[in-house]
């Protein structure tokens, strides 16, 4: 800034000219889309001058200078100090300002007067948030460089629903494919008159409703209040320039592709191979080589959406892994919001920086192995996707309750979570049950390291969430708690994969009379009548004692699905 008054601009952040292709662009600059399917001082004194004597008879009055005392060390790290201080609280105040003049907000009152009611705190004051993401590729605020849609207006291909549970310990992202037909709410347009409510339309289409540059990320939020029966509490849209630069800010993302991708693949068009644009294996990607790796769809797997999505969530547990890596504090968040605002555009509730900012420090006690990524449960109807119920269903009701994946209850104090009557330190398994587990190569592995499923195979309800907690409590990993299929088990079996068995044997110790064999990945535990007898309904599940109206669990085939953050990020990128 020139520091003049009155200048234009002054305070705002000016916009880069477009300055050509970036580096390691395609040859026509983009990635096309098919959109035949898509829905639309103080002057320096003199001070230290020594006076000067004067004509003759004033010999006596001559001025004298007073020797200028010397600062100690100390005065002079306390002064540096200030003085460093002072220039970071100004920076600071400098740096919130450039964020506030980013931020662009939507219309507050484009949102749909009949919506879900916000969730309750819990006895301890805390409130679940869900915050709707949105990845815009609109062909506005020069993103056309970067890959915008061949049309004008603004489209998603990317929506992802972020529930942080109430004890901020725990975040789950879902995914809603861009295909799923869904009923889109009446929603506002630019000339304020509202639509009709539409059925069995494409979800992606809400976005494009009123055909603008910014898109109505408002009318997808009524249709993602709609779908679910949550509430929204906040939304943020970035698009290709606000991505590239967040990007560019955490010095790139770690990425994992199958095969090798080429120009070809990435604009179809082309009608040759192109040159070699991703290795097969994994490599960091910033910019537009990011933007290019969560937008590719041809050239793996079956080249769906379903699998590009799969890739996005990769993406975003590799950059969830990345910043927090660097600490979760203002002086890795702000460089981050800094890049990120000036393509941001949010709900009015979050239009600040200091909001945004608090927003993602109460994120920092969130570990990387509780936060999932799951797409919502879903199958092909034709060249479409159809959400599958009552799964789906079960997904956003077990949500709603403030679940977890795993069927637990996230609103829940330890005290909570013993049974009625019984002290917490008795609902505490046996010390023998938390003997550490030798691992493969006969070395003794941390109990906390060994993944383990708990399928219910008896046809009652509520055992699977008893015997997570017996299996918790031991310091193990649930990852998932589900019915098992077919008919009901008589005994307890735990089943384990290659190199498993060890870990295996230890968590059969929590179930007396159970049975091990090998079967499937990793170590599941299918519970049988002898569990149900030893556990009889006086004696059920605690939390869903203490919650008599608990959803039904997360189908297994939904948790067993979901991606943590800090899985391999090879694992699971692609579909078909």
């Amino acid at each position: 800034m020139s520091g003049r008054r009155g200048s234009p601009g002054a305070g705002k952040s000016p916009r880069r000219a477009a300055a050509g292709p970036p580096e390691g662009r395609i040859p026509d600059g983009r990635i096309p889309e098919d959109r035949s399917a898509e829905g639309r001082t103080a002057d320096g004194g003199q001070a230290g001058r020594t006076g000067q004597a004067g004509g003759a008879g004033q010999a006596g009055r001559t001025s004298r200078a007073k020797p200028k005392a010397k600062r100690s060390t100390k005065e002079k790290v306390l002064w540096a100090t200030a003085g460093c201080t002072a220039l970071l609280v100004l920076g600071g105040c400098a740096v919130y300002y450039r964020l506030n003049s980013n931020l662009t907000t939507f219309d507050g009152d484009a949102l749909s007067k009949d919506r879900p009611a916000a969730a309750a705190p819990d006895s301890q004051g805390r409130t679940p948030v869900n915050v709707l993401l949105i990845g815009s590729d609109s062909r506005g605020n020069g993103n056309s460089d970067l890959g915008g849609g061949g049309d004008g207006g603004a489209r998603s291909d990317t929506a992802i629903l972020l529930h942080v549970y109430a004890d901020h310990k725990h975040a789950v992202g879902i995914s809603i494919p861009r295909d799923s037909l869904v009923t889109i709410p009446p929603c506002k347009l630019p000339n304020g008159k509202w639509t009709k409510e539409q059925t069995n339309v494409m979800f992606n289409s809400a976005f494009s409703v009123g055909d603008s540059d910014q898109g109505n990320p408002a009318c997808t939020q009524n249709a993602v209040e709609k779908l679910t029966n949550l509430r929204v509490d906040h939304t943020i849209v970035v698009d290709f320039n606000g991505f590239a630069s967040m990007t560019k800010a955490v010095g790139g993302v770690e990425v994992c592709l199958p095969n090798d991708i080429h120009e070809g693949d990435l604009n179809p068009n082309l009608g040759k191979k192109g040159k070699l644009v991703f290795p097969k294996g994994k490599q960091k990607v910033e910019g537009q080589s990011a933007l290019d790796f969560v937008r590719v769809r041809h050239g793996i797997g079956d080249g769906s959406d379903i699998g590009r999505t799969k890739r996005q969530q990769a993406f975003l547990s590799s950059l969830i892994k990345e910043v927090k890596s660097r600490g979760m504090d203002p002086t890795t968040l702000l460089p981050l919001a800094d890049a990120a605002t000036k393509s941001l555009t949010v709900d009015p509730d979050l239009g600040s920086a200091a909001k945004l900012l608090s927003f993602a420090m109460s994120l920092k006690d969130v570990d990387l192995h509780d936060v999932k990524f799951v797409t919502a449960p879903w199958r092909y109807e034709g060249p479409r996707v159809a959400l599958l119920h009552p799964d789906s269903d079960q997904l956003w009701a077990a949500l709603k309750a403030d679940r977890t994946l795993d069927g637990q209850d996230a609103s829940a104090t330890a005290a909570d979570s013993a049974a009625p009557g019984t002290p917490a330190a008795e609902a505490t398994p046996s010390p023998t049950a938390t003997t550490p587990a030798p691992d493969a190569k006969g070395g003794e592995a941390k109990p906390a390291d060994v993944k383990v499923a708990v399928l219910n195979g008896t046809g009652a309800t509520g055992l699977g969430g008893k015997a997570a907690e017996a299996v918790k409590g031991a310091g193990y990993t649930v990852t998932s708690v589900g019915n098992a299929t077919g008919k009901p088990r008589a005994t307890t079996v735990v089943e384990y994969g290659a190199g498993e068995r060890a870990a295996a044997d230890a968590v059969a110790k929590l179930f007396p009379g159970a049975t091990v064999q090998a079967g499937g990945k990793g170590v599941s535990v299918v519970l049988g009548h002898d569990f149900a007898a030893a556990n009889p309904a006086g004696a059920a599940d605690p939390a869903a004692s203490a919650s008599p109206g608990a959803p039904a669990p997360v189908p297994s085939s939904v948790a067993n699905a979901a991606r943590s953050a800090d899985d391999d990020p090879c694992a699971n990128v692609s579909y078909g």
